[in-house]
């Protein structure tokens, strides 16, 4: 479990966690689409368990979630950050900022060298995300290579590099 000033903690999703998260997806976007690949994720080979993290408030409230699952690059494993959830009153805040962290540390620790994302590069780059291509990941999107991008964690060995496939529940989105 990770604190922050404590008021706001996170922690790797619990299975009791499931109809908070989903109702904090639903407050965050402007349709069910993400909260619902989440659902569909929970249920596919690609989850990955302590890759779901979620930022809890001083009463216990999930008020953010942050989701790694699992994705094939050129054939390699890598990981994929989707979705990324703060309830709107909790936004530009820095929880959202948190929980990230708190899932890429996870992985990080899990030994895992590669993540993914699609989204705005000036949020995602606080991070240490760069585009895609800079290491030899090209993405499924067309017209977004600016906002397709790649973080190397500490075990990248220079490897995966090639096309990043998603899972099938990706699609719902």
């Amino acid at each position: 479990m990770i604190e922050r000033t404590g008021v706001v903690r996170a922690r790797p999703e619990e299975p009791g966690d499931a109809p908070a998260v989903r109702r904090v997806h639903m407050a965050a976007f402007p349709s069910p689409a993400e909260a619902d690949l989440v659902d569909t994720l929970r249920k596919d080979p690609v989850w990955l368990p302590g890759l779901s993290w979620v930022a809890v408030d001083h009463r216990g409230l999930v008020i953010a979630h942050a989701l790694l699952t699992r994705l094939d690059v050129g054939g390699g494993d890598a990981l994929a950050l989707a979705p990324v959830g703060v309830a709107p009153e909790w936004q530009r805040r820095g929880v959202g900022t948190f929980v990230v962290r708190s899932a890429l540390e996870a992985a990080e620790t899990a030994g895992e060298r590669l993540v993914v994302v699609l989204g705005d590069p000036r949020w995602y780059g606080r991070f240490g995300f760069a585009p895609a291509a800079d290491h030899g990941v090209d993405g499924p999107f067309d017209g977004a290579a600016a906002h397709f991008q790649a973080l190397p964690l500490a075990a990248h060995d220079g490897a995966p590099r090639g096309v990043a496939v998603y899972p099938p529940p990706f699609a719902q989105v």
